[in-house]
């Protein structure tokens, strides 16, 4: 396997390690703050933090005018319709159905990378996306499937979430053949700001500045604007530039698996056989998703 190639994986693991860890980060800010007001306060230490780092590096892009609306679009899709639908979803819904929503992506990433992209998938990557999906539900499912308090308003936000999810690959796919990682990220997570503010105003603004923050819940969001804001859409969308959007949007199904572990050492919970089961066959189904003909004698060819 070359470095390059190692790297490109190395990334799409460090992208899911950091989402994996924001689910932790999240249960520390929410104790004080809103959903809203904890996305727009990770966008802008986000953006601060790419600006300043682009900037000063010399690697900041300028938008080009052609591709103003496909920015605008892409922070639109997420982190706006993205972030609004998997909260409210969340909330609306046991969590457990909405992780395996969420978990279907991987399963649908393949039709929109196919009819726009021309991203083919081969039997053995469908494989590796069915295995991977098993192994979450044996992960989430652990102590049996709740189908109670299912809100029908729940499941359309989470479909929300899913459907942005394929349109922000699709069009980030091709915005990284123009423009650097680092610009990428930066623009979007500025647009998004833009985007959040009405709401923040509207539904959280009045509750925002009444509250004391303190140390235990500003690393958290520090973290999350630094690490899950940041460096893991960097991480995810070199990843996506070289594996494509189907073999990518695979190791989302790495998520719940790694969260689960990190909830076990963090937080205390339980790790069952069943849950380390299920991790095992989620690793099994994205290491079956990876495999191509020759693909450890080849090196990437795209730079």
């Amino acid at each position: 396997m070359t470095k390059k190639l190692i790297s490109v994986y190395l990334s799409a693991f460090f992208a899911m390690f950091f989402w994996a860890l924001s689910f932790i980060w999240y249960k520390e800010v929410l104790v004080l703050y809103k959903p809203v007001s904890l996305v727009i306060m990770r966008l802008i230490i986000s953006s601060i933090l790419l600006f300043i780092v682009t900037a000063s590096i010399g690697k900041l892009d300028r938008i080009k005018k052609k591709d103003i609306k496909s920015f605008v679009l892409l922070s639109f899709l997420s982190p706006f319709l993205y972030f609004l639908g998997e909260s409210y979803g969340v909330s609306l819904t046991p969590s457990t159905l909405a992780a395996v929503i969420i978990a279907t992506i991987p399963l649908f990433s393949p039709i929109g990378a196919y009819y726009y992209l021309k991203e083919r998938i081969t039997m053995m990557n469908f494989l590796g996306i069915v295995v991977s999906i098993v192994g979450v539900a044996l992960v989430i499912f652990h102590e049996g499937f709740d189908m109670s308090g299912v809100n029908p308003i729940g499941i359309g936000f989470l479909a929300l979430a899913v459907i942005s999810a394929l349109g922000y690959a699709l069009i980030i796919k091709k915005l990284t053949d123009q423009y650097n990682s680092l610009s990428i990220v930066a623009y979007q997570n500025l647009f998004g700001i833009v985007f959040f503010l009405p709401l923040f105003f509207v539904l959280d603004y009045k509750e925002f500045i009444q509250v004391t923050p303190t140390w235990d819940v500003i690393i958290p969001l520090l973290n999350l604007g630094i690490f899950a804001s940041s460096f893991a859409f960097i991480f995810f969308t070199y990843a996506i530039k070289h594996l494509g959007i189907t073999k990518a949007n695979i190791f989302t199904n790495a998520i719940p698996a790694l969260t689960a572990i990190f909830a076990f050492f963090l937080l205390g919970e339980s790790l069952t056989l069943l849950k380390m089961v299920g991790i095992f066959v989620v690793i099994m189904g994205l290491f079956l998703s990876q495999m191509r003909k020759g693909m450890f004698k080849r090196a990437l060819t795209r730079g």
